[in-house]
């Protein structure tokens, strides 16, 4: 008896064993083509094509073990440059071409886009810091399907370009830029990262640039994108005058300049709220901004003869007391709309201060004359003393004493000839 009993729990647990044994197969061939099948069926899956809802963030949350293979960011930069041309094509939608207008024979988005093989109209605009560029700039930047090269040569940091050795690298990496070129920019790309300002004034980039991170640094995406665009605004506050005939004279670049003057006076009362200003000769020191101003009238002098349809000189000031009469006329010689955004853009942003020194809301009549208040009378002497020249050439008037200069009008006339 106590043997068959013995037999028959012998039985019961070797029949235990079997079926644990058999299950532990079961499970561990399942896991096994889980293993197997899982990527698999990850990558089958489509690949969204909804831009308001897909970022890098979004696809960061799967399974970080796998990868997202390089077709896919392929298919992201063609799915973003189709999204970006149907917003232009929206934007241009009633716009008044051209048509054989300021010398310009375009009469529709193919005829200024350069992906289609058209001319885009390029537009430049020269100046120095604190001279009013950032309200013209966004001015540029309000008309539809503009794309804006905001301070290319951000990357130089606090110093005037003049003549070489860094001449030529400038005015090579302006022209890539537009050309819609962005290979071999690695340090313009590299300092973009760590300087957002570089492509966050250029709204429509930017917009795509905050939904696809990964893409917003690569020349493969840049370059395609810039192309889409029949407008393109470049300013530039580090490069002197003399050497923007680079642009004049290249025929692939068909692009009209603009020399943006402001009187020294304010200029340096403006530069004195700036931080990053004060230890760089080059921003600090009034002689030098009007040795500068002096060249520029020298050179404005020579390409107002030579370019007469494709050079302009505009003092911030007369922009400022008269913005929509101003803005008019410089949209008439780029050879652009003076379109309904941009009307709306200055009825925004001419009538009332709102934010801090960089903001571009001013009560544009009082903005550019400032300094008579800020600046003490010993202090406007001291610029003066140094600037006369420029400021004679450039139609400024002296202040004569403090109580002049508290309520004269600082604005004479000029003009481009030589005596």
């Amino acid at each position: 008896m106590t043997r068959r009993l013995s037999a028959c729990r012998a039985l019961l647990i070797g029949a235990a064993c079997l079926i644990m044994l058999l299950a532990s197969h079961r499970l561990a061939g399942s896991a096994s083509m889980q293993r197997v099948a899982g990527p698999l069926l990850e990558l089958d899956h489509p690949v969204p094509t909804n831009h308001g809802n897909w970022s890098n963030n979004e696809l960061e949350q799967d399974d970080s073990s796998i990868a997202i293979p390089f077709v896919n960011r392929t298919r992201e930069i063609q799915d973003v440059i189709s999204e970006q041309r149907l917003l232009i094509a929206q934007e241009m939608e009633g716009y008044n071409y051209p048509d054989g207008q300021h010398n310009i024979t375009a009469k529709s988005l193919q005829d200024l886009a350069p992906e289609s093989g058209g001319q885009p109209i390029r537009t430049l605009v020269a100046t120095t810091w604190r001279s009013g560029s950032t309200f013209l700039g966004d001015v540029l930047n309000s008309h539809p399907a503009n794309f804006y090269h905001y301070e290319p040569l951000l990357d130089y940091e606090i110093m005037q370009i003049r003549e070489e050795p860094l001449a030529s690298e400038a005015v090579s990496k302006l022209k890539a830029l537009l050309h819609c070129n962005y290979t071999g920019l690695d340090r313009y790309l590299t300092y973009g990262q760590y300087h957002i300002e570089l492509f966050a004034h250029n709204t429509r980039l930017w917009a795509q640039c905050q939904e696809h991170r990964d893409l917003c640094w690569s020349p493969d995406f840049l370059s395609p994108f810039c192309r889409l665009f029949p407008f393109q605004s470049m300013k530039v506050v580090r490069l002197r005058l003399k050497l923007v005939e680079e642009f004049l004279k290249d025929p692939s670049l068909n692009v009209r300049v603009l020399l943006l003057v402001r009187d020294p006076r304010g200029t340096v009362q403006s530069r004195k709220h700036r931080v990053w200003c004060p230890n760089h000769p080059d921003c600090a020191e009034p002689a030098l901004l009007c040795s500068d101003l002096v060249a520029d009238y020298s050179a404005a002098v020579e390409l107002n003869a030579k370019y007469p349809n494709r050079f302009r000189v505009v003092r911030y000031e007369d922009l400022s007391v008269e913005p929509y009469t101003g803005v008019q006329d410089l949209f008439d010689f780029f050879g652009l709309d003076f379109h309904p955004s941009v009307q709306q853009f200055l009825d925004t942003h001419t009538k009332v201060d709102v934010g801090g020194v960089s903001s571009t809301y001013r009560n544009s009549k009082s903005a550019p004359f400032h300094w008579r208040q800020d600046l003490s009378h010993q202090e406007v002497r001291n610029i003066q003393r140094v600037c006369w020249p420029a400021m004679e050439r450039w139609g400024y008037l002296l202040a004569a004493n403090s109580t002049h200069q508290h309520d004269f009008n600082p604005l004479g006339s000029f003009s481009l000839t030589l005596t």
